[in-house]
């Protein structure tokens, strides 16, 4: 009874078309907002930093890239791990080259770099599609990945192939090395997760985001309409590797500190992301949040209900995780092709209504 509308009305066209039209979001939206920036950051210890917050946070930037590309454009996507080692190998070069560049502007600077070559990797999509454009972009994958592995001077010519990302600061606080906090990387990855969030949301409803959604329902009938599908395809795929680069620089500096490209982006990880989407939500900003989330935290429960709790062996608890999201993935794209976020929609709808049938 609590989740109501009534008395919520508006008078402004503004107030009408904001992200959160009703007062209780808003009030959960900063509610959610308070406790990971006033909270959680004087909590946070090293195991829960690096098992599920900052993992979270940097898949949910990557779920968000591709999401704007395949739930949004309608163009399906199997690289995503090659455009985050992209933005890996990028932030590594510049913070290699330029030691005294702040580590933020490496992560954006990475980010521009994997949205020009995302964008020329797009420039199949004016001419394929569906499965077609999937195979041209895992052809992206096994490139980026090989091209990787294969010229020294990206990772600056170590005999191991590995690169390391070096100790940087952000004031006098280091969010990259061995002696970063937690709490200090976390944050990092929180404010550029919520830059990225909110200036997806904003692509997504405006005419950016009309123009993706009209190719992505009907890209004949967009272009009769005025649409220019080259224009709207390339810069889905711009910013979708935007903020894939965003990601893998994340990953690669302050996540791992420490990469090898075949282990850390391969194909399983182009996957990885593109379940989030499909459990999360395809075409949905919360989706690739719940997404995201949901396959952070699965592993990490798995291992404490099934290895430390039950006492299970550690290959059958792993297995058991692919098939539970094996048979997630089945039930979605089945039963509901927009996910979590479809499911959480119609929660609401029935508080609303409750206690009254539906």
């Amino acid at each position: 009874m609590f989740y109501r509308e009534a008395g919520d009305f508006k008078t402004t066209y503004q107030e009408d078309s904001q992200t959160f039209p009703i007062k209780f979001d808003r009030w959960r939206y900063w509610a959610v907002l308070a406790v990971a920036y006033l909270f959680i950051p004087f909590v946070i210890n090293d195991y829960w930093a690096s098992a599920v917050f900052i993992p979270f946070l940097i898949y949910s930037i990557a779920a968000i890239g591709l999401n704007i590309l395949t739930g949004y454009c309608g163009q399906v996507s199997l690289g995503t791990g090659g455009f985050m080692a992209v933005g890996a190998f990028a932030c590594y070069k510049l913070m290699t080259a330029f030691p005294d560049v702040n580590i933020i502007f490496h992560i954006i600077i990475s980010g521009g770099v994997t949205a020009a070559v995302g964008a020329a990797f797009g420039l199949p999509s004016l001419r394929i599609k569906g499965f077609y454009l999937a195979v041209a972009t895992l052809a992206a994958q096994f490139f980026l990945v090989w091209l990787f592995n294969k010229v020294a001077w990206f990772y600056n010519y170590s005999a191991s192939g590995q690169i390391n990302a070096p100790e940087r600061f952000v004031g006098n606080v280091a969010v990259t090395g061995p002696n970063a906090d937690a709490w200090a990387k976390y944050l990092i990855c929180l404010v550029f997760l919520t830059v990225c969030a909110l200036i997806a949301r904003n692509l997504t409803r405006g005419a950016i985001g009309r123009t993706w959604m009209a190719i992505r329902d009907m890209d004949i009938a967009a272009e009769i309409i005025g649409v220019n599908p080259l224009r709207a395809k390339l810069m889905a795929f711009a910013v979708s590797s935007f903020f894939i680069g965003v990601s893998g620089a994340m990953f690669f500096a302050i996540y791992l500190g420490a990469v090898e490209v075949g282990e850390a982006f391969g194909i399983q990880k182009s996957f990885l992301v593109l379940f989030m989407i499909i459990i999360g939500g395809l075409g949905s900003i919360f989706g690739s949040f719940a997404g995201a989330a949901f396959l952070v935290i699965l592993p990490v429960a798995l291992k404490l209900v099934g290895v430390d709790l039950l006492g299970f062996p550690t290959d059958l608890v792993s297995h058991f995780q692919l098939v539970i999201i094996g048979a997630l993935i089945m039930f979605f794209l089945i039963k509901e092709p927009h996910g979590l976020a479809q499911l959480w929609r119609l929660a609401k709808e029935k508080l609303r209504l409750w206690p009254f049938p539906y």
